[in-house]
């Protein structure tokens, strides 16, 4: 069976923290350990009602600004300087806009309900993207199968025909026990070389 779609996980894929100086910068202000700022943000209840639209983006925020007992001036500085570092990986972003059209392409992410704007205004990912499956819009998120059954849908293929890249093993895991590909993202090279062996493997032979 050919692969006619690949998709793409957002967060530690086509979008990675390349500079940690503006997070560690509020680490030493706070005097937190390396690493707990993010863990602070990303890994409280909070955010995870967000992922999947219980709560919205201010919610989280407001945790954050509680733990840390941040005024308002010091929590929208403090966002400032988290998101800094972000750098969108413009050659995977190529990769994917070279598939097309001749193979359907998707973004996957667990996101929060803000995601869709930052991904079409700040990204433009709308431009090499045939659908964005959202975990803050559907109400559920990886590793549940549903969510994968959903993009492969959104896209008019059967999982089987299909590629999933993510950086997360449980994620990669889930995606091939529902019969997609699965290519667990460690740097860009790597990953194209298994996106395109796949694709060279199955191809579909005329």
């Amino acid at each position: 069976m050919p692969i006619r779609a690949v998709i793409f996980d957002f967060g530690g894929v086509l979008l990675r923290t390349g500079d940690q100086s503006g997070r560690r910068k509020w680490e030493a202000r706070l005097g937190l350990p390396e690493g707990r700022l993010s863990r602070l943000v990303f890994g409280s209840e909070a955010s995870a009602r967000a992922s999947v639209g219980q709560v919205p983006v201010t919610k989280v925020w407001e945790h954050v600004a509680e733990t840390l007992e941040l005024t308002d001036e010091q929590l929208l500085e403090l966002q400032r300087d988290f998101w800094a570092g972000n750098r969108l990986d413009a050659e995977l972003v190529q990769f994917i806009r070279d598939l097309r059209p001749r193979y359907k392409t998707a973004l996957l992410s667990n996101a929060w309900p803000d995601a869709r704007q930052a991904f079409t205004r700040h990204f433009g990912l709308d431009s090499v993207m045939d659908a964005m499956i959202i975990s803050a819009e559907e109400g559920m998120a990886k590793p549940d199968a549903r969510i994968y059954e959903i993009a492969a849908k959104r896209l008019g293929v059967r999982p089987e025909e299909t590629v999933f890249v993510d950086d997360t093993a449980k994620n990669v895991q889930a995606a091939r026990a529902v019969g997609m590909k699965g290519v667990q993202f460690e740097n860009t090279a790597q990953a194209i070389a298994e996106v395109q062996q796949y694709l060279d493997s199955y191809k579909e032979h005329r």
